[in-house]
């Protein structure tokens, strides 16, 4: 009896281990090979590169949702749309219009779920539009929106991007312009980014 207790401690401490230990680079994260710029600010800046239409964006999308629920007052984050094929750019232009609108927040669940659940063909601005309208989004006012200059040079510099951070999969999680998270389940990607959040964190530290 007393080995058995002995034995469930020493498990128990084990496994208390494993929960508690820290994210490792070159294993659960990576860092760019170039430094990105990052906005002006105190805050660190944590990017997620995704598309409506890919499953594991839509899986880890929730985690992400209720993180963000939760965010740090010294951190930031920001979504932004990769455009692997040419047939993606509608959806960059969606969510671009729809922050412009101020109705991403609103929305952002139901594009998900058009994608991974429905079905729904969002792959052109008609569609798209006709699926903004039914939620209460001005036809309109979201076209002008959509095809607008700003709206475009967004979908411009989100190209940019996914070359110089170096995309090649979605989600893709950028912490602070050096860090990348990607190709782990869900709660993992959460707790990876939670860790080289407080690495980036102590790196600001250290500059000042």
């Amino acid at each position: 009896m007393k080995f058995f207790k002995q034995l469930m401690f020493v498990l128990a401490l084990v496994c208390s281990m494993q929960a508690s230990a820290q994210s490792v680079l070159g294993k659960d994260y990576t860092r760019l090979s170039q430094t990105q710029p990052t906005r002006p600010g105190n805050k660190v800046e944590v990017l997620e590169f995704f598309f409506y239409g890919c499953s594991h964006c839509y899986h880890l999308h929730p985690f992400l949702s209720a993180w963000e629920k939760k965010i740090p007052k010294d951190v930031e984050l920001q979504y932004v749309p990769v455009i692997f094929r040419d047939n993606w750019e509608p959806m960059a232009r969606t969510l671009y219009a729809l922050e412009v609108l101020g109705q991403r927040d609103k929305l952002h669940d139901d594009l998900f779920k058009a994608w991974n659940v429905s079905n729904i063909d969002l792959s052109g601005e008609s569609q798209v539009a006709n699926f903004v309208s039914q939620r209460g989004v001005d036809r309109n006012k979201f076209a002008e929106a959509y095809n607008s200059f700003a709206v475009s040079s967004k979908v411009i510099r989100c190209s940019q991007m996914q070359e110089s951070y170096q995309i090649r999969g979605t989600p893709t999680i950028v912490v602070d312009g050096k860090y990348t998270i990607t190709g782990l389940q869900p709660a993992d990607m959460i707790r990876v980014l939670n860790d080289v959040i407080d690495v980036a964190r102590k790196e600001r530290a250290g500059k000042h």
